[in-house]
């Protein structure tokens, strides 16, 4: 065994290339630059800590030559409007019965003329009707299509839970869609005998393709439920009601457009082809 104190063959070839190396910069002038920058850096860098720059205060922002904007809703304060002026508040058209001449205000005298869209209601509410003229605008657009409708309509359109689409039904017996009367429900649109709720509401074509069932079957079956009633109550095992809103609460991607590929391989409708899918991942 070799000496403690002696270098081993690595270390002296290490000591030689080291050694080599600081010549080889020296030569090329980098040893030299590296000094001058350091001297660069640390004479800044005291300059720096000697004379401290005092930080700018930010000029104050000038806010009495307009006024600040406020809700009158959070500071508690209610709002008077003139008599006889129109109203200041930022509105709709729509509510306010311009544009599309959905909705208008009765007269100051108290008209009751049947081209009034407002009416008293027993509580002393305003319900909303609809003018005549707006729904023979809308049944000379209203096509006969008994799928999901042609002509939206964000007043008298009921909107459907899968396509969320408020779409005026084609039934010819509709009083909703057909003659604008806002108390009647809409036959084109279901509705589940125990919950009541938007979850049960399914138009026609979303009714056949999504799930398989006819219009004209729910109309006589008032027991009729819904597809989360349905799964609610267990009454048929793995039946799910495929909305993109249900779906991704249970982490499943939507389907998108599924009824030709489950026709194609022979299920009635998509529930029918998710439900024979969950079927066959639980076993």
């Amino acid at each position: 065994m070799g000496k403690l104190g002696a270098k081993s063959d690595y270390e002296s070839l290490r000591d030689a290339r080291i050694s080599e190396n600081m010549a080889r910069m020296e030569m090329l002038g980098l040893l030299r630059c590296a000094g001058e920058l350091s001297d660069i850096a640390s004479a800044s860098s005291h300059r720096a800590a000697g004379s401290a720059t005092p930080r700018k205060t930010p000029r104050p922002r000038v806010t009495s030559m307009t006024p600040l904007r406020r809700s009158g809703r959070l500071l508690a304060a209610t709002p008077t409007r003139p008599t006889g002026s129109a109203s200041t508040h930022r509105c709709s058209t729509r509510l306010n019965g311009q544009g599309t001449g959905v909705l208008s205000k009765l007269t100051a005298a108290g008209s009751e003329d049947e081209d009034d869209t407002w009416e008293d209601d027993k509580e002393g509410k305003w319900a909303v009707a609809v003018a005549k003229e707006r729904v023979q605008a809308l049944q000379e657009r209203r096509c006969d299509s008994r799928g999901r409708g042609g002509v939206y309509d964000s007043v008298l359109g009921i909107c459907c839970h899968f396509c969320r689409q408020k779409k005026l039904c084609g039934e010819e017996d509709c009083k909703r869609c057909g003659e604008g009367d806002l108390k009647q429900p809409c036959l084109g649109k279901t509705e589940c005998s125990s919950c009541h709720s938007s979850n049960g509401i399914l138009c026609r074509g979303c009714l056949k393709v999504r799930y398989g069932e006819e219009m004209e079957e729910v109309r006589k079956n008032k027991n009729w439920l819904c597809p989360h009633c349905v799964e609610e109550k267990g009454i048929k095992k793995f039946w799910i009601c495929n909305s993109s809103f249900c779906l991704k609460k249970r982490k499943i991607p939507p389907t998108g457009i599924a009824i030709y590929n489950a026709r194609e391989q022979g299920y009635e409708s998509v529930a029918h082809l998710l439900m024979d899918r969950l079927k066959r991942q639980a076993f």
